[in-house]
């Protein structure tokens, strides 16, 4: 009785933790988003495709924190059905990401802290990133630690652009994106600090996320600033503003 009483009181401290991180996450990102349009750095003029894709990318933020508070209060049938809904919704996340990354680039509007040509890289890899880490926990949603876990390295993931807009990024080049993605590990470290006083030991699903997302940044570099990379901007600019733009060289800030 007194093991599973134990074992009660884990679950339950488990499914508070994963409810209340996923609330830490949506919050990043209403803030991330909100501040731009606060201080005049982004307006709802965007064409409907950006708009397309803020619907689907928040829809996302908003599914996550659903299914981690069906969890939370034990509606686990529910939470079962609605995740094959978020299963499609990631095809619909990988479209359109690449799609509208590909067409700010084209535009010469690739954020300024960044190359042009790595900016065009790192979108997609982070999304397709991402996508892997929501197909393996598919796979593994009947081993529960495994499943959530790296649902969680997926969503944190996905912080990086809302990072990007509390960041002071401008004051951070030629590091802004290196700084952007140890913002990014904050949660899923966090993570790992909670296994540990939860239980003394680690759960292998952090290592594979913490993986994942250092690798993403890893691979996305490695490509930019290959023959590759360059490739890539040429072909998906031809024809376009972006391609008078030097792939790897910085944009000028906006007020100049």
């Amino acid at each position: 009785m007194a093991s599973l009483a134990e074992s009660h009181r884990i679950v339950v401290k488990d499914d508070r933790f994963f409810f209340i991180t996923s609330l830490i996450m949506a919050a990043i990102v209403v803030a991330g988003f909100s501040l731009m349009i606060v201080t005049g750095r982004s307006s709802f003029g965007s064409p409907p495709i950006v708009h397309a894709h803020a619907v689907v990318f928040m829809g996302w933020v908003v599914l996550y924190v659903t299914q981690n508070a069906l969890v939370a209060r034990g509606s686990i049938a529910l939470h079962r059905r609605l995740g094959w809904i978020a299963a499609g919704w990631v095809v619909a996340m990988i479209v359109l990401g690449t799609v509208v990354t590909v067409r700010l680039v084209r535009l010469g509007h690739a954020p300024f802290f960044f190359p042009p040509a790595l900016f065009l890289v790192l979108n997609p890899v982070t999304i397709l990133t991402f996508a892997g880490l929501i197909v393996a926990a598919i796979v593994r949603r009947r081993q529960t630690e495994w499943h959530r876990r790296l649902n969680f390295s997926g969503m944190a993931l996905l912080l990086g652009p809302a990072y990007g807009r509390l960041l002071p990024m401008p004051f951070l080049i030629p590091y802004a994106y290196e700084v952007d993605t140890l913002a990014v590990l904050i949660l899923p470290v966090i993570g790992i600090v909670f296994d540990l006083r939860r239980n003394g030991t680690v759960h292998p699903a952090w290592w594979w996320g913490l993986a994942a997302i250092i690798g993403s940044t890893l691979l996305s570099e490695a490509i930019t600033y290959s023959p590759l990379g360059t490739a890539l901007y040429r072909v998906a600019t031809e024809g376009s503003a972006g391609a008078s733009i030097a792939p790897l060289a910085y944009p000028p800030f906006p007020l100049s």
